[in-house]
C-alpha cells in the first residue's frame, strides 16, 4: 500500500493484515474461502465469539503487533476482544479545530479523495463506482454531481468510533443490506466491494457546508454498525457510532462550492496514495461562509 503523511512525507508498506486479503482475493485456495466468510451467518457468529470473555487473550498480542498506546484511551478492565476493540480514546488526543469554518475528519483512516465529474462516477484504486450505486438514491446522488467524494479507509489498528463534522441536523438513518466483503483495496480487483457491503448512510443538514451525505459501509468480520441516534439535532465533534472489529469505511459526499479541500489530499489520490488522517484533523474550510443571521 502506498502511504502519505500531511507533513509531506510517502512511503510504501505493506503489513500483515494487507498480506493475508491479497492471498484470500488473489489465490485459488483464498477465493474458495471467500463465499462462506462474506456470509452474514459467519460474520454474525464471529461478532458474538469476539464478544466471549475468552476472547480477551487476543488483546495483548493485538497491542503489541500494531503498537496500541493503550494510555492514550479511558482507563478500564476490557470484558472481550470486541469491548476493546471499540474502547474509547481521551477527548485530548482527538482534538479538533473550533472555527465553525474548519471541515474536520470523522474519522481516523487512510483518505482517498475524488471530484465527482460529470457523470457521477469515481475511482477507488482500480474500480469505478459512482454515488448512485452507493446509495441506490438516483435523486439524492444527482445533488452532489460537480462536488467531492471522500473515502476514508480504516484498518484494525486505527481508532474505530467516528464524529459528525458539523452542527446541524441529521435525516434518519438509511440501512442497505449487503455481504461482508473486505474494504482493502485489494479486493476491487475481484469484486465489486462498495455494492456488495453492507452499509447505512444519512443525510447531515450541517450548518457551514451545507448537506453532506455520510455512509458507514461494514467489512469482513463487522458484525454491526453502531450509529446511537436517528433523526436528531447534532454538535461538530460529537461521536456518531462505532464499528466492531475489522476494517471498515466511512465516505462523505459534499456538494459543489462547500469547502475548499486541501489541495494535498486531491494530489496525492492522483498520485496513487492514501493520506494518514487522524479524527479531528482539519482538512478542509467552508468555501462560502454565510453572515450570521
Amino acid at each position: 500500500m502506498k502511504y502519505a503523511e500531511r507533513n509531506g512525507k510517502r512511503y510504501e508498506e505493506i503489513n500483515r493484515q494487507d498480506q493475508f486479503l491479497e492471498k484470500l482475493y488473489t489465490t485459488q485456495w483464498g477465493r474458495i474461502l471467500l463465499k462462506p466468510l462474506t456470509c452474514r451467518t459467519v460474520s454474525i457468529i464471529g461478532g458474538k465469539l469476539l464478544s466471549t470473555s475468552l476472547s480477551r487473550l487476543a488483546i495483548h498480542p493485538f497491542v503489541k503487533m500494531n503498537h496500541i498506546v493503550l494510555e492514550d484511551y479511558k482507563k478500564t478492565t476490557y470484558r472481550s476482544y470486541n469491548d476493546f476493540f471499540t474502547r474509547q480514546i481521551k477527548p485530548e488526543k482527538r482534538p479538533f479545530c473550533k472555527d465553525p469554518n474548519a471541515f474536520i475528519s470523522p474519522c481516523d483512516g487512510k483518505v482517498s479523495a475524488y471530484p465527482i465529474s460529470q457523470h457521477t462516477n469515481f475511482k477507488v484504486k482500480h474500480t469505478w463506482y459512482s454515488v448512485r450505486t452507493l446509495l441506490r438514491n438516483p435523486k439524492l446522488a444527482a445533488k452532489y454531481k460537480g462536488g467531492i467524494c471522500l473515502v476514508f479507509r480504516l484498518t484494525v489498528d486505527d481508532y474505530h468510533r467516528y464524529c459528525y463534522v458539523d452542527d446541524g441536523h441529521k435525516s434518519k438513518d438509511h440501512a442497505i443490506p449487503g455481504r461482508f466483503h473486505t474494504v482493502n483495496p485489494i479486493a476491487n480487483d475481484f469484486v465489486p466491494v462498495f455494492k456488495e457491503n453492507s452499509r447505512v448512510y444519512t443525510t447531515l443538514y450541517t450548518e457551514h457546508f451545507g448537506p453532506v451525505v455520510q455512509v458507514e459501509v461494514g467489512a469482513l468480520m463487522v458484525g454491526k454498525i453502531h450509529n446511537y441516534r436517528g433523526e436528531c439535532d447534532i454538535k461538530k465533534g460529537e461521536e456518531k457510532g462505532r464499528f466492531e472489529f475489522g476494517g471498515s469505511t466511512i465516505i462523505l459526499f459534499i456538494q459543489k462550492d462547500r469547502v475548499k479541500l486541501d489541495p494535498q489530499l486531491l494530489e496525492n489520490t492522483l498520485d496513487g496514495y492514501e493520506t494518514k488522517i487522524k479524527m479531528g484533523e482539519t482538512i478542509g474550510w467552508a468555501k462560502h461562509i454565510r453572515p450570521s443571521n
